[in-house]
């Protein structure tokens, strides 16, 4: 009978990676990588949203009573009426197109886009605010250090479009536009109103 040897080495076991720590890594890349891609949605970048909206005229309410006689009737606009325009200027993105409030038969008051061409991306939105309107870099991330109204979510990348301007808002106050996306806190591009002529 042979007695064993106490200074032989026992034979090493191999170590193999568990099957548990591969699967977790890869579920773990899998989460970062759906919420990254849900967070950024990058194939926007490739997709235009083309809206052709009309300037809808609503026709001017009608009088309850007629004027006294000898009065001079009160004169209400035929048609549509702009109040303010300004040029749109790219921020983060290549943006051009232009801003008007247009003031309608009705009272009402409209904020349109036309010709508008920009990028596409996650949570676009139109913002009407009190910010002063910069070029360049300085002007990405303005328009929320002051008062603005969101105005709802940008219809399309491209084209024609309408919002409608809530009545507190006060053009004196409210002085710029900017296509804002409310995902990254950064304006795609942005234009100063001016009083219309």
């Amino acid at each position: 009978m042979t007695t064993p040897d106490p200074t032989a080495r026992a034979p090493r076991k191999r170590r193999r990676r568990s099957a548990p720590v591969l699967t977790g890594a890869v579920i773990a890349f899998a989460l970062v990588a759906t919420a990254g891609l849900y967070w950024f949605q990058p194939w926007k970048l490739w997709q235009d949203e083309t809206v052709r909206e009309e300037l809808a005229v609503p026709t001017a309410p009608p009088q309850t009573a007629p004027p006294a006689p000898g009065a001079p009737s009160p004169s209400a606009p035929t048609g549509p009426t702009t109040l303010a325009t300004g040029e749109l200027i790219s921020h983060e993105h290549r943006t051009t197109g232009t801003v008007k409030v247009v003031l309608l038969p009705d009272g009402s008051r409209t904020l349109r886009l036309e010709n508008l061409d920009t990028s596409n991306g996650p949570k676009l939105e139109v913002w009407i605010t009190d910010a002063p309107v910069k070029a360049g870099r300085a002007g990405w991330h303005v328009f929320d250090d002051g008062a603005y109204q969101n105005l709802g979510a940008l219809k399309g990348n491209k084209g024609d479009q309408n919002y409608a301007l809530p009545d507190e808002i006060d053009l004196n106050r409210f002085t710029s536009v900017s296509i804002w996306c409310a995902r990254f806190n950064v304006s795609f591009g942005a234009a100063e109103l001016t009083a219309a002529a």
